[in-house]
């Protein structure tokens, strides 16, 4: 029995987002109803190289397929200038639950960005405006480019307001997609004005003042405590989302306003999962503006790892080999 290598364009040309989308939502809603084992993220922390190692179990028992996978991901903060490495990388072991088979080892990379822009995209179909045809994007990392593509597939989007302080950053969005969007720059409150936003910077301070009376934010960008991408007048007064209670509290986009007493248990509508599911109520005509606080769950990565092996394995994409003895 062999195992299937996917490589970072493996995984790009079997992923289909639209299925990555709708797998992501089951997982979701897999969550609300309990039918997950996510064990919390263990780290591995490494100050001597100023970096860390992180592992993200799950299973996942979905309507229609059940997956598990684990991912190792890294954060080396001086890889890029000392070994012209990532800052990030990621490795995705997927199973076979039945017989705990390693049927892929995936890059882990590209799929957490696939997953990421996955996620604002079941959140943006859940609480955006559902005539919402502009997107703004606070930072124009490469994470923009899946936070566009996803959301996308859920909303007609025409126009993208771009912000972003590093001009080449914003000279290559811009070549990526003129062809497909009408694309205009402008400060952090012009692209926070759009019916839809996406916020993907890794700001310790908010830069975000104020937006539209009706805009749904997907805030991606905070990963560590302390961190964070809002001003916390905009969180107190917008209806908010979760993707965990434990991950947002600790490094989520409301951990800093949640520390400082701004925001407490009364201020969460719901996790996403249960707007997902149907235990909450998603936007509504009453509705002004609304967050997702998106801190990636393990859960994400294995909805997206089913649909690229499973495409992968249909389509003979990827290298099989021996990973494993199955001897005596």
């Amino acid at each position: 029995m062999e195992s299937l290598l996917l490589g970072p364009e493996d995984v790009r040309e079997s992923t289909q987002l639209p299925e990555v989308i709708d797998a992501i939502e089951g997982a979701f809603a897999a969550y609300a109803r309990g039918d997950v084992q996510m064990p919390a993220k263990s780290y591995i922390d490494l100050p001597q190289y100023d970096g860390d190692f992180r592992s993200m179990p799950a299973y996942v028992e979905a309507d229609d397929w059940e997956a598990a996978a684990v991912k190792w991901v890294n954060s080396h903060v001086h890889n890029p200038d000392r070994h012209d490495l990532p800052t990030v990388m990621g490795t995705v072991v997927y199973s076979d639950p039945e017989t705990a088979y390693p049927l892929a080892l995936l890059d882990g990379t590209v799929l957490t960005r696939l997953r990421t822009g996955a996620a604002a995209a079941v959140a943006t179909r859940h609480l955006a405006p559902a005539d919402a045809t502009t997107l703004g994007l606070v930072g124009a990392g490469i994470q923009s480019y899946t936070q566009l593509e996803a959301i996308a597939q859920v909303r007609p989007i025409e126009h993208v307001v771009l912000s972003d302080v590093n001009d080449e950053a914003i000279a290559a969005f811009r070549d990526r997609y003129a062809d497909e969007y009408e694309i205009s720059e402008g400060a952090a409150a012009e692209a926070a004005a759009c019916p839809v936003v996406s916020t993907t910077t890794p700001v310790r301070e908010p830069i975000v003042e104020r937006v539209g009376e009706q805009t749904h934010i997907n805030a991606m960008g905070a990963d560590a405590a302390g961190k964070g991408e809002l001003a916390p007048e905009i969180l107190q007064n917008a209806k908010i989302v979760i993707d965990d209670y434990e991950q947002c509290t600790h490094s989520g986009e409301i951990n800093a306003p949640w520390e400082a007493g701004l925001l407490d248990d009364s201020d969460i509508h719901a996790e996403l999962g249960d707007v997902v599911a149907g235990n909450a109520r998603g936007r509504t005509a009453a509705d002004g503006v609304t967050v997702f606080d998106s801190t990636g769950l393990a859960i994400q990565d294995v909805a997206a790892a089913h649909v690229v092996y499973e495409h992968a394995d249909s389509e003979g994409i990827g290298t099989r080999f021996p990973l494993v003895g199955t001897g005596a």
